[in-house]
């Protein structure tokens, strides 16, 4: 499989049009086309990052087919998390508390809304 093979593979994988993904790593859909049509030999590096960052892919894979798709996510302890946020929320005035707390609920409703698109 080629990297335009493999970088159309991913992108329809997590969901992206090719304009989505443009605008994502900001640059235009003719590129996009271009590196998926195998018309770019040796995409640009900052290209290859931000694709791979977007798409929570290894670059390893993009490029060479090697290894997972899919770069390793850091392991995390939710209970060490929580620790994180209750030591942080425990410092904070009242109405901070609650500011911080609309915050979550309007990213949980944000989050719900895009999984909807989807």
């Amino acid at each position: 499989m080629s990297i335009g093979e493999r970088l159309k593979e991913a992108r329809k994988a997590k969901g992206f049009s090719q304009d989505k993904l443009a605008e994502a790593i900001g640059t235009s859909r003719t590129v996009i086309t271009d590196i998926e049509r195998d018309k770019t030999e040796h995409p640009r590096v900052s290209y290859v990052d931000t694709i791979c960052k977007t798409l929570e892919i290894s670059k390893e894979w993009l490029l060479r087919d090697e290894g997972p798709m899919a770069y390793p996510l850091p392991e995390w302890n939710a209970n060490e998390i929580l620790t994180q946020i209750h030591e942080i929320l425990v410092d904070l005035r009242p109405e901070e508390q609650i500011y911080v707390l609309d915050m979550i609920k309007t990213y949980e409703k944000h989050r719900i809304a895009l999984d909807k698109e989807t």
